[in-house]
């Protein structure tokens, strides 16, 4: 049936496919999670060391697999040394643990002389009940620990399988863009080799505008909390950068974050209203500012369908969903524009306002100027 004849057939018949088609897609991407998952995030990475692959290969003259295992091996250099980081930061922490049991019981102590005093519920009663859900707790650690062990080796599995396909898409790059000319009819050919060429471009560009925008994000607040006298400034900088990727929820996570750890290690409780206020003041920059100018207009998608994305991802896939919301969403809008049938969508996914906001224009223009 080619699309006039669907075009013509009654509107509740219409409504009945697209529904199941959308239902048996959903139930499709959640059963192969375990291999849809891992395979976007290396399509994703293969398309972010393209570059770099094809230099080795064409200028320094090295085999494609060699060339594409050094570009593979150059991305786990990098994430091993953030890691590395983030950990001897955390192991550091850890050794403060004592520090904070004494700041969780002195705000224990205070809260329950607030709630005895607001509530007139004796502190024998609070205790109890503090008693009775510790034990609860407890007796479900078992469970937590098999549960965090399963996450683990899960987790670590899903990079060794991510790290091998990227290896793969680099070395059969060209095979899989024959495949891809391949599948559709000679007169699509065009708008193929085009939808690709876009998907390309914007996905390296903006893979590379988030890992700018995340480092000034890490720096700019490490120093702040630095100025500030923040315990562990390094680590909570990194920790607002790295979850600054995750439109919106993100960077309420690392407010939150932030603002614990002060709170437990700090001796001036005022410190944790400043570090809430540099966070806040930290987002409306990146937002209006820093995003447009080093991502730009590459991916114009509204804020509600943003939001929708996120917590659909979120729903779906959890954490790595979150992550891979907005490119996903960014490839369909491209194929979306492409596509004569499906151009509405595309519409409804991006942006009312076409331009950047003012300043960041601005600014963009005069860093054109200074380049030519």
């Amino acid at each position: 049936m080619d699309i006039q004849q669907f075009k013509g057939l009654p509107f509740y018949l219409k409504l009945a496919a697209v529904l199941f088609s959308l239902i048996a897609l959903v139930w499709i991407v959640i059963i192969a999670k375990e291999i849809l998952s891992p395979l976007i995030f290396s399509c994703l990475f293969s398309i972010l060391l393209l570059p770099f692959a094809a230099f080795l290969e064409n200028k320094l003259r090295i085999p494609r697999s060699a060339a594409s295992m050094l570009a593979v091996l150059s991305l786990l250099t990098c994430i091993g040394g953030l890691l590395y980081v983030i950990g001897s930061q955390v192991s550091d922490l850890a050794s403060d643990w004592p520090q904070f049991q004494n700041q969780l019981h002195k705000t224990q102590n205070d809260v329950m002389e607030w709630i005895g005093s607001s509530f007139h519920v004796t502190r024998h009663k609070q205790l109890t009940f503090v008693t009775n859900t510790t034990n609860k707790v407890v007796a479900s650690g078992g469970s937590v620990v098999g549960a965090t062990l399963l996450s683990l080796s899960g987790m670590l599995l899903f990079l060794v399988f991510t790290f091998i396909y990227t290896f793969f898409f680099l070395l059969y790059r060209k095979l899989i863009m024959r495949f891809l000319e391949s599948v559709f009819e000679e007169d699509n050919k065009k708008v193929v080799h085009d939808i690709v060429e876009k998907v390309q471009f914007m996905i390296r560009k903006y893979i590379t505008g988030l890992l700018i925008e995340m480092a000034i994000v890490a720096t700019v607040v490490s120093v702040a909390f630095m100025i500030l006298g923040v315990k562990y400034a390094i680590l909570l900088g990194l920790i607002t950068g790295l979850f600054n990727i995750i439109p919106y929820i993100g960077i309420f996570t690392a407010l939150v974050l932030s603002a614990a750890v002060t709170f437990a290690t700090s001796p001036e409780q005022i410190t944790v209203i400043y570090v809430i206020i540099t966070l806040v003041v930290t987002h409306l920059i990146d937002s209006n500012i820093l995003l447009p100018l080093v991502v730009g207009s590459k991916v114009r998608i509204n804020a509600l369908i943003t939001v929708l994305g996120v917590i659909i991802g979120e729903m779906v896939w959890g954490i790595p969903g979150m992550f891979l919301s907005i490119p996903v969403i960014a490839v369909l809008k491209i194929i979306f524009d492409r596509v004569e049938s499906l151009k509405a969508w595309g519409i409804i996914l991006g942006d009312e306002e076409p331009k950047q906001n003012r300043l960041a224009k601005k600014l963009t223009v005069r860093k054109k100027l200074v380049a030519t």
